[in-house]
């Protein structure tokens, strides 16, 4: 094994323990510092009317159906056109867009 078989897989992890490590004790300081100040801790409650995985589901079955339609809509030019296989990545890609997008305007209705 070289050298950079070892060092590269050790680095990615390491940076990502890095990320979750800053992100966690920096939000930590941030509450402590507001305890300390004897501030309101509602603060962390702004924007959490509903349950965030409900958020998350909507979003990933709005991407999966964009992601289906565009298989299918792809494997019907494909097959009708002489377009080639470079047009079912060209139409999953938009259609994954379009259902990301339509995710977003119910997920911004349902919030509202």
């Amino acid at each position: 094994m070289e050298a950079g078989e070892v060092i590269i897989p050790i680095a990615f992890f390491g940076v990502i323990f890095g990320i979750f490590y800053l992100y966690i004790s920096s939000r930590n300081k941030e509450r402590l510092a507001l305890i300390e100040k004897g501030a309101d801790a509602s603060i962390f409650n702004i924007g959490k009317r509903g349950s965030s995985w409900k958020v998350i589901v909507l979003n990933l079955a709005f991407l999966l159906m964009g992601i289906g339609a565009g298989t299918f809509i792809g494997s019907l030019i494909d097959e009708y056109s002489a377009l080639g296989d470079g047009a079912i990545a060209a139409v999953v890609f938009f259609m994954a867009g379009v259902g990301l997008y339509t995710g977003y305007t119910q997920t911004s209705k349902a919030l509202n």
